[in-house]
């Protein structure tokens, strides 16, 4: 397994556990009122942070188990990391077009603020699969 393949599900884990633990606090503290009453600005932005903070460490310390490889990037690995993010990017439109028409309609702060962060853990997960299953497969040839 290379070491861009290795970042890529470490990327992918880390995004499905961080939205994870944050839709189990947002459920958690409902309480028996309308999700869109429970505070989840501080809870949004702290699960986003930690999941940051947690695949830097987890890229690092992979990094500091071979470190010649982490310095080592062909062709292939650009070119799987560029189509990746390319079809994970799709999501990234989704949720923007989907936040601005919620917007137009009024709705509530808290539906707008989880579809976008909804659409960001999507895009990195398709983009997760997309490169872990290029670099099992091969590169599709156009």
């Amino acid at each position: 397994m290379t070491h861009e393949e290795k970042r890529a599900w470490i990327r992918l884990v880390v995004a499905v556990l961080g939205y994870a633990a944050y839709v189990t606090v947002i459920l958690a503290g409902r309480n028996g009122r309308p999700l869109a009453s429970v505070p989840y600005a501080g809870i949004l932005l702290w699960t986003v942070g930690a999941a940051i903070v947690a695949a830097i460490l987890a890229e690092a310390a992979m990094a500091a188990g071979n470190p010649r490889a982490s310095r080592v990037t062909d062709d292939r690995d650009r070119e799987i990391g560029r189509l990746g993010e390319h079809v994970g990017q799709s999501f990234v439109v989704i949720g923007a077009v989907a936040a601005m028409l919620m917007a137009m309609a009024d709705w509530d702060h808290f539906w707008i603020a989880n579809v976008v962060y909804l659409c960001f853990v999507l895009s990195a997960i398709l983009a997760g699969v997309t490169k872990v299953v290029v670099y099992r497969r091969s590169l599709p040839q156009w």
